[in-house]
């Protein structure tokens, strides 16, 4: 397949006419599937509505079939099509924080949407992003979008379009080039179906903003608890992960150099994954800064793109230092577990 790729400025007004945003919506439209920034990570959108299209992301990104997507949308009264009610709490969210990094879990109408987006459930997942190009593609198709992250399944997600490149070129129809994206992690994943809402994932919008506007929220107990069974079906794959095996460290940096000489020393090539802070610490044979450790947003957007960037040395093994899990602290270290497969080495 020819892979199409416009490069969008997102601050040219009235981005609904620019031809580029024309020509990709006339794919989602045809039932293709194109990527696309949001204020996240690069989406891969579908119509959806249709099984057709949908499938296509399953196919390009080869995602288990049982892993929901979530739709997107750029007006709020396009969630009535297929969504049953939207509770009291859902609301004050919505006025909050959309557009922004925040899907919201609602009761869905039966029969609507595709089954393939959300296959056997009940329930859907909403977003209104936050990306000046994802929205007036949205508005030019005036379709609900079916959109996971542009990846391939279970690499980093693309927080730019040369990652979506890498990954999907010749499997997709399109892409849209906005340049890099903000946050760098997902949006934040709350199920308000709940008389207590529950965080599924934590993402871009933190639990204490989520707090400030509702009170009580809960949070899934397979977030910290790999025993538990994930009430989300896509939170029990593994994400995120790098080529090289990726192991968090729970010490200090001191205990972390230790574990690098060790495996040097069996004769792997070893990386660490650190901060601003204790770069110029470390001897190993690939070190990246992922951002400041003051200043956890430049981790959050970073992370992904480091993750990738490991790829390129040809490692055997990658040692990460962990993070406060709190605030956005709690969306970074619950990637890297899931990029880890939950192997963790505690001093």
């Amino acid at each position: 397949m020819d892979t199409k790729r416009w490069s969008v400025d997102k601050n040219v007004d009235n981005l609904t006419g620019y031809p580029q945003i024309t020509q990709a919506a006339d794919l989602l439209l045809n039932n293709e599937v194109v990527a696309f920034p949001t204020e996240t990570v690069y989406g891969l959108g579908a119509n959806a509505y249709s099984d057709q299209a949908v499938a296509k992301i399953f196919e390009a990104k080869g995602r288990p079939a049982d892993n929901p997507l979530i739709i997107h949308i750029a007006d709020e009264a396009m969630i009535s099509d297929f969504v049953e009610e939207i509770p009291e709490n859902a609301k004050k969210l919505m006025k909050a924080y959309w557009p922004g990094p925040l899907t919201i879990l609602l009761k869905m109408k039966q029969g609507v949407l595709s089954e393939m987006a959300t296959p056997g459930l009940s329930t859907v997942g909403v977003r209104m992003p936050d990306h000046p190009v994802a929205l007036a593609l949205l508005q030019k198709t005036k379709l609900p979008i079916a959109a996971p992250s542009a990846n391939s399944s279970g690499r980093p997600s693309p927080t730019a379009a040369e990652h979506v490149w890498d990954d999907l070129q010749g499997k997709i129809a399109g892409i849209v080039d906005g340049g890099t994206t903000g946050v760098g992690l997902e949006s934040t994943v709350l199920d308000c179906t709940e008389d207590v809402p529950v965080i599924l994932r934590p993402g871009g919008i933190t639990a204490q903003q989520i707090q400030e506007v509702i009170g009580e929220i809960a949070v899934d107990p397979a977030l910290t608890d790999v025993e538990q069974q994930p009430k989300s079906p896509g939170m029990k794959y593994r994400h995120y992960a790098p080529d090289a095996t990726l192991v968090l460290v729970d010490g200090d940096r001191s205990e972390i150099q230790r574990l690098i000489l060790d495996k040097q020393k069996e004769g792997l090539k070893v990386g660490v994954l650190t901060t601003s802070e204790n770069a110029s610490f470390y001897q190993a044979d690939k070190v990246i800064a992922c951002g400041s450790r003051d200043n956890l947003n430049s981790v959050a957007g970073s992370l992904y793109e480091t993750l990738r960037n490991f790829n390129n040395a040809e490692l055997d093994l990658i040692f990460s230092e962990m993070f406060p899990d709190e605030g956005v602290g709690q969306a970074i270290m619950n990637r890297l577990i899931k990029a880890a497969g939950y192997r963790v080495i505690s001093f």
